[in-house]
């Protein structure tokens, strides 16, 4: 009987991406128990679907999360990203004017 889990390696590959901005897909790979392959099908579906930007820095990438969007069942609709991680454990973080900051790093 195969395991289950109760969040899918696309939330886990975004709560990592939220945690760490400039992760690669090989050490989210390691992170998650996943090939390199698996993980950049998961960033390219992330980012088609928006819940992601991705902006080359140097040689390497940094991930931004559009945590205001919904998650994507029909009956969370109501649910957005940010609302999601946070249960997760993910502290949003504060913008200079004291608001919650909607993107990772609290960047704006």
């Amino acid at each position: 009987m195969p395991k289950w889990t109760f969040v899918t390696k696309h939330a886990m590959a975004l709560s990592l991406i939220t945690k760490h901005p400039k992760i690669t897909a090989l050490e989210l790979g390691a992170a998650m128990g996943l090939t390199e392959r698996a993980v950049r099908k998961i960033i390219a579906d992330l980012y088609a679907g928006g819940y992601i930007e991705k902006k080359r820095v140097g040689r390497g990438i940094r991930y931004r999360v559009n945590h205001e969007l919904p998650l994507r069942y029909a009956v969370l609709r109501e649910v957005s990203v940010g609302d999601f991680l946070e249960a997760l454990g993910w502290k949003r973080p504060r913008r200079q004017d004291g608001k919650k900051s909607f993107l990772a790093g609290g960047a704006n």
